[in-house]
């Protein structure tokens, strides 16, 4: 599912990564944000995602000297975390590395990849973003809801964009994630939601102070576990009901 490795250790960075994350908490982190992203996506059946190198995300603690803070080489299914930005945190590592990972992890998922270095790059890092808030990883640093000047500005932006969007028509980002295997369009928001996206950019500015419904993490799991409680009273019943007779 996950492999990690730290080529950086000898570095201050990747001597932080070593003392306040690890490789194998890095590992978990990768397959819960794999299992999430699948869940946001709607993918329960492994045929319904987009395939992934031997079936794993896999990451890489290595020095860059630049101000990259990770990326994902999609021929690979490889995320590659910059020590040198690990190094410079002045926050919590673990909260703003898990953060990255699930944006990064996301990019290994999502359909459409072809599209991602062309002029619509900005809705696959708003995805990746969206999952990261709907995970409760928002980073400090982000915009707040109804900021910005375009819906296709990308990152938390258009996170915050396809949050609200996703709240009026739970299951919105899914279906745009299926219709990204032939490339994005701006249609799109018009076919799924019903009003094009500009229309939909304007009520969100107008609106964007509206309380929150979406299915974020905690959410997600308490519906599974209700899931698996009424479940199991069925079968409770069923047998009750036999045994009586």
């Amino acid at each position: 599912m996950a492999h990690a490795t730290n080529n950086a250790s000898t570095t201050p960075g990747g001597q932080r990564f070593d003392e306040e994350y690890g490789v194998g908490y890095a590992v978990q982190v990768m397959s819960e944000a794999s299992f999430f992203v699948w869940k946001i996506f709607n993918q329960t059946a492994p045929e319904d995602r987009r395939a992934a190198m031997d079936d794993r995300v896999k990451l890489v603690v290595n020095f860059i000297n630049t101000n990259i803070l990770a990326f994902e080489r999609d021929s690979e299914s490889s995320i590659t975390l910059n020590a040198g930005y690990v190094n410079n945190i002045t926050g919590d590592v673990r909260t703003l590395v898990t953060g990255l990972l699930y944006h990064e992890v996301t990019h290994v998922w999502q359909w459409g990849q072809q599209d991602t270095n062309q002029t619509h790059s900005w809705i696959y890092e708003g995805v990746a973003d969206f999952v990261r808030l709907r995970a409760g990883y928002a980073a400090p640093y982000w915009l707040q809801p109804g900021q910005g000047d375009s819906w296709d500005t990308g990152y938390d932006v258009t996170a915050w964009f396809l949050d609200y969007c996703d709240q009026l028509r739970p299951g919105f980002v899914a279906v745009l994630n299926q219709r990204l295997k032939d490339g994005y369009s701006d249609d799109d928001f018009l076919q799924i939601m019903g009003k094009s996206v500009q229309e939909l950019w304007r009520d969100y500015k107008a609106n964007c102070g509206l309380p929150k419904h979406g299915n974020t993490k905690d959410e997600l799991e308490k519906a599974d576990k209700e899931q698996m409680e009424a479940a199991e009273k069925e079968v409770e019943a069923a047998y009750t009901a036999v045994t009586a007779d």
